[in-house]
């Protein structure tokens, strides 16, 4: 799970223990969580350097494993690996979706290089937050065989 801003981190914890599954958060050594709720959850930092939680996600995950990104460089990464890749706003990354994802990145970056900036990422919702919650579910459904222990 990429922790460095990620908005879902309590959603995971508890969709995760759903189906009995570890959750493992990966974070830089500048992200450095204190939040007590938070202290129970394992935690992997490395260091801060731009790509370095990246790199040790894609060293570290391995067919069936469930990721958690709103990075299309690394989803695209992990996908051929046969890792399960979903953003925070529940969205599921698929191989036939990904290079389309990668090609608007890079032109929006050109832009960007260019002076032309866009409004930005939209406000995290309700919606969205709930979107996950059931994305998670059912791609964690999907990777274990089993359905949750409720």
């Amino acid at each position: 799970m990429d922790a460095d801003s990620c908005p879902v981190k309590e959603e995971i914890a508890h969709v995760a223990s759903d189906f009995s599954v570890s959750v493992i958060f990966v974070a830089s050594y500048a992200h450095t969580v204190r939040n007590p709720l938070y202290s129970e959850w394992e935690w992997r930092y490395v260091d801060s350097s731009r790509e370095a939680a990246d790199l040790y996600i894609m060293n570290h995950s391995f067919k069936g494993d469930v990721v958690i990104t709103q990075d299309i460089g690394l989803a695209s990464t992990l996908l051929p690996k046969g890792v399960y890749v979903l953003s925070p706003k529940g969205i599921l990354f698929e191989d036939k979706e990904i290079q389309t994802a990668l090609d608007i990145r890079y032109l929006n970056a050109k832009a960007r290089a260019r002076g032309i900036y866009g409004k930005g990422p939209s406000p995290f919702t309700e919606g969205e937050r709930k979107r996950f919650v059931r994305e998670l579910a059912s791609v964690l459904s999907a990777a274990t065989g089993c359905q949750t222990l409720d």
